[in-house]
């Protein structure tokens, strides 16, 4: 995995952040996050999806690979712990103040190494898909989490909406969602708006700036107002 770490040189140690792509991989939108979470003094990695920074826009190439990671919980989570245990290594990095974020499928990643039990602090996910095939396994939960969906989103319907709120009652988390109404999905990324099917994936900039708001927030809760400017 060929991921990416920002930082920006200070004296002691500060929280980690990883950045989970969306389900192309590694591409500008996660850098230029990574970026700004680096700017307001965070150690950031924006983590690689596909191994040697590969980037699939073919839908057709992603389906099995995405079908494939999905039906394989314990392979995604090990790919995001992966990410994880390289951040944590790093000498500039809090290791008892880490958070992970992700966008899309880089969501779901998020919310599965939160479900593995990792020893993290907070996750969030922008537009991430919520269902899982081990939702048992929220009780291993310790993080608080925060999702951002759009209520139009259609490969985030209600009913999955439904069960992922069943699924964090159940295993006592402390989470919260924010539904977006008239927002659908990839609603963080302007170049959503290229793929030309505005009623999937759409830029919402008002969305995204209250989401990232939200995301600041959480940060200032679990990391004791120490998030930087």
């Amino acid at each position: 995995m060929d991921s990416q770490l920002f930082y920006e040189p200070a004296a002691g140690k500060k929280p980690g952040i990883l950045v989970f792509p969306e389900v192309f991989g590694l591409g500008e939108h996660a850098l230029s996050r990574a970026k700004q979470l680096a700017s307001l003094g965070y150690v950031v990695l924006a983590c690689d999806l596909h191994g040697g920074r590969r980037i699939i826009h073919d839908f057709n190439q992603i389906r099995p690979i995405l079908e494939s990671l999905r039906s394989d919980v314990e392979r995604m989570r090990a790919r995001a712990r992966g990410g994880l245990d390289a951040l944590r290594a790093c000498p500039e990095v809090d290791p008892d103040r880490i958070a992970a974020i992700g966008y899309c499928f880089g969501g779901t990643m998020a919310l599965e190494l939160a479900r593995s039990g990792a020893d993290i602090s907070g996750v969030v996910g922008f537009h991430s898909g919520l269902g899982t095939v081990a939702a048992q396994d929220a009780r291993n939960i310790k993080a608080k989490v925060l999702v951002c969906i759009g209520a139009d989103d259609p490969s985030i319907p209600p009913e999955q909406r439904r069960a992922f709120e069943e699924e964090m009652r159940a295993g006592k988390v402390d989470w919260q969602m924010t539904v977006f109404g008239g927002v659908v999905h990839s609603f963080t990324n302007p170049e959503s708006d290229k793929m030309g099917r505005h009623e999937m994936a759409r830029y919402d900039a008002r969305a995204d700036a209250r989401s990232w708001r939200q995301m600041r927030e959480l940060f200032d809760e679990i990391f004791e107002g120490k998030s930087g400017a």
